[in-house]
């Protein structure tokens, strides 16, 4: 090896290095094997997923529940394949993630070889950014670049695609100069007239409500929108994504808006005179049909992402910048324009329709109130389903970055890797994932990762022997005709869990909650409960023929 030269392997640790990674994930294969064999002198640790969408997963919880650039890693043809569900879950849920795959060697793309797919041109649309790097000295710069694209303005994964033959040959690693990009240039700062105007508007407003989306993720965001709520008693109502970003137990706070929304919620967005959406893409699971959506409404926009901002409602006030810095300027331009009676009415209208508790010995409700009392304040994960409704319902949190879900993509088997990438990116709180059994089977050999890598995790598998929203789904519009919605008996996921190094538990009676809750918590060791459910119930509110309006009285 030359003075001053190292291996691409070697290049891309040492860039790696200066990004401050802590934490990567993944699985080696051939392609990727020389950067493999390179980490084993990394100062980083590498956690080794049991399946490449899991790595992706992880990271991106990761991502999620520190606010740092999850990284993960697989190698050419099936290994990149597995990683575009993980990929593309991150980048519809706006995380910064960045993967690094092996490529087959330079001479041998494009001739069919072992194990080679186009994988930045499958990756293109689920990106924010990719790269196929063919000359080593340029792949300290591409991390650099990476790292500030995921990272910076609105999130999103970025992918880097590195032949075998450049990670085996000499190059050049580069310095700590941070990346110039031509012609990226995100706004951050929102426009001040536009902010002017807004404040005027809100001010005026007889119904103010505030919708928050998924964007709201630093601390000072959360902070200056509970100002803003506070001090001009404005209600506020969330996006499956945006649940983490106001407290859920605030008496302003109303819930879920939209197909799966509390009543109190679509009233309000229905009698609203002015809307402030923020850091919300107004998706069309919020809105249902645009034509009927807020009709008394105008509508203040703000969103880091000029792209977003009017795309799909029509919107009086769009403001492109950071909701940090709009949310703060509105509350300095807002003194205090009470709506006090306005929160009220609707605060009376949630009370008059409280969140059932459903029959049954074991229900989904009964285990999330339980979990509640016994861990007040968890990173709470979920995987995609009906489960996954009733715990933006039934299970508050009241700490940014603490609901981590796929709302975008809706990926069933997001929620016991994104537990594992939650817990080992903070492993000073409590990380639950509350889990279907449809789902939980997508990806249950990530239990072994935990219990080798010691994460202890708590996984609640609501065990009701069915995909549950597929089932909701039929029985509300296709007659209840049942097709292929069964799952059968046949797993005991306490015993699986077992089997994988995990501690699992049973509950199969109402009073054997509390105590499988308590030992799960106290073991110190990653756990699955086995939630028994009874009687499978749907989740509140929906109805046969729903639209917005069946959900306003």
């Amino acid at each position: 090896m030359k003075k001053g030269k190292v291996t691409g392997a070697k290049a891309i640790v040492k860039a790696l290095e200066a990004q401050g990674v802590e934490l990567i994930f993944g699985y080696p294969g051939g392609a990727n094997l020389p950067f493999y064999d390179e980490m084993a002198r990394a100062p980083f640790r590498h956690i080794l997923a049991r399946h490449e969408q899991g790595a992706a997963h992880m990271a991106d919880a990761y991502a999620r529940a520190t606010g740092k650039v999850g990284v993960c890693t697989a190698t050419s043809g099936p290994g990149a394949t597995n990683l575009v569900t993980g990929i593309a879950t991150a980048f519809m849920d706006s995380s910064a993630v960045v993967a690094i795959t092996g490529q087959v060697s330079r001479h041998l793309i494009g001739n069919d070889a072992f194990q080679e797919v186009d994988t930045t041109g499958i990756t293109i649309p689920i990106t924010k950014h990719n790269y196929l790097v063919q000359d080593g000295d340029e792949l300290s710069r591409t991390v650099a670049e990476a790292f500030y694209l995921a990272g910076s303005a609105r999130p999103g994964p970025v992918l880097i695609d590195v032949p075998k033959d450049v990670l085996l040959a000499e190059c050049t690693p580069g310095g700590p100069e941070p990346p110039q990009l031509e012609g990226y240039r995100p706004t951050l700062k929102g426009h001040p007239g536009q902010i002017k105007r807004a404040a005027a508007v809100i001010k005026a407003a007889e119904r103010p409500v505030i919708i928050v989306g998924g964007g709201i993720r630093t601390q000072a965001s959360y902070d200056a929108l509970i100002a803003l709520a506070e001090r001009n008693q404005i209600p506020v109502v969330s996006t499956l994504m945006g649940k983490g970003g106001f407290p859920n137990s605030h008496p302003l706070y109303l819930g879920l808006y939209g197909y799966h929304g509390r009543v109190a919620a679509n009233t309000a967005i229905t009698n609203a005179d002015v809307i402030i959406g923020v850091a919300t893409r107004f998706g069309d699971r919020s809105t249902g049909s645009t034509l009927h959506f807020a009709p008394q409404a105008k509508v203040v926009h703000m969103d880091i992402d000029p792209a977003e901002v009017g795309k799909n409602i029509e919107v009086l006030i769009p403001i492109v910048g950071d909701a940090n810095h709009i949310l703060g300027e509105l509350v300095e331009q807002l003194p205090g324009a009470s709506h006090t009676g306005w929160a009220a009415r609707l605060q009376e209208k949630a009370k008059a329709h409280p969140l059932a508790d459903l029959s049954g010995e074991v229900t989904i409700p009964k285990v999330l109130r339980a979990l509640k009392n016994r861990c007040p304040d968890p990173i709470l994960v979920t995987d995609v389903g009906r489960h996954q409704i009733f715990a933006a319902h039934y299970l508050p949190v009241d700490s940014c970055r603490s609901f981590l879900t796929s709302g975008g993509l809706g990926t069933m088997g997001f929620g016991l890797p994104a537990a594992i990438g939650a817990k080992l990116g903070r492993p000073d709180r409590q990380v639950v994932a509350v889990c279907g059994d449809g789902g939980f089977l997508m990806t249950c050999q990530e239990l072994v990762t935990a219990a080798v890598e010691n994460v202890p995790i708590l996984a609640l598998v609501m065990h009701d022997n069915c995909l549950g929203m597929i089932r909701q789904l039929q029985h509300a519009f296709y007659g209840k005709r049942f097709v292929s919605c069964e799952l059968g008996d046949a797993v005991d996921f306490a015993r699986l869990a077992e089997s994988m190094g995990c501690l699992g538990i049973t509950v199969a009676r109402e009073d054997e909650i509390g105590p499988a809750l308590s030992r799960a918590l106290e073991s110190g060791r990653p756990a699955v409960l086995d939630c028994r459910i009874d009687a499978p119930a749907n989740v509140y509110p929906m109805v046969t023929g729903a639209t917005l309006m069946d959900y306003i009285e």
